[in-house]
């Protein structure tokens, strides 16, 4: 059965969709069977970010129930399944948002991982999200009013009775005006599992349609995302890198500090 992940913030901007295509591409590359779900149904980006932009049934044909969920996955050449939405305009707020964890209940069954890029806020369908998940993952940038953002987002989980896996820190300068690593930490207190550097490399990914750290796999950026995914996958994770050290060498050597 499938661990259920919701990447989420209470802001929008901070880089959800570029951590949860990541990461699930991370996973991906660990052996993990995983599906990419773009549950940002006003707003999606994931088929855009990837190159399937349109597609002809997409997560919004799922939950109008016009199409089973099995009929709305599609492959990335990387191997990575993904689920986009709509991007037509007709098809924003017709849907049901409820009906998600009856379908999140069916893909379980077809991955290792079911990864969703959520919306930003605590609408329906973020909160719907949460409601299907295992676990969340919260994505700040070091900014007053994103990590204030975050906070009442992982507020919001915790109520709901879910687990925060942790939190992510996306575009990280080293800036004295960016809050202080240790202040984000003590404020939300939530562990932090990540912290992504800014890189020209993401938008470079973009506009190849693919990952960073398919398309720039000893970027910075490449080698974070590449460890919050052992962190994800745990105890596994270390003993498939072991097994097989040809796996981005660089990280290995990185990770066990030869």
């Amino acid at each position: 059965m499938a661990r259920v992940i919701v990447i989420s913030s209470g802001k929008g901007g901070v880089g959800k969709t570029t951590t949860a295509i990541n990461l699930g591409a991370a996973l991906n590359k660990l052996k993990q069977n995983v599906i990419l779900v773009d549950a940002n149904l006003n707003t999606p980006n994931i088929g855009i970010h990837l190159g399937a932009p349109i597609v002809p049934v997409t997560l919004n044909h799922v939950l109008k129930g016009k199409a089973e969920i099995g009929e709305s996955i599609y492959e990335h050449s990387s191997g990575t399944k993904i689920i986009p939405a709509s991007l037509s305009v007709k098809e924003v707020r017709k849907f049901n948002t409820k009906t998600l964890p009856s379908i999140t209940d069916k893909l379980r069954k077809m991955a290792d991982f079911v990864i969703f890029d959520s919306a930003a806020g605590f609408g329906d369908e973020v909160l719907s999200c949460f409601e299907a998940s295992d676990e969340i993952i919260i994505v700040t940038n070091p900014e007053m009013p994103s990590v204030t953002d975050a906070l009442k987002a992982i507020k919001v989980a915790k109520e709901m009775g879910k687990e925060v896996k942790g939190v992510i820190i996306t575009r990280y300068r080293g800036k004295k005006y960016e809050m202080p690593l240790n202040s984000i930490k003590s404020m939300l207190e939530t562990p932090i599992i990540g912290v992504i550097p800014e890189d020209d490399s993401v938008k470079e990914s973009v506009n190849q349609r693919d990952a960073v750290i398919h398309t720039h796999p000893n970027s910075r950026v490449a080698r974070k995302y590449n460890e919050i995914a052992v962190k994800v996958l745990g105890k596994e994770a270390s003993e498939d890198l072991a097994k097989n050290r040809s796996f981005l060498s660089d990280f290995f050597w990185k990770i066990f500090g030869k």
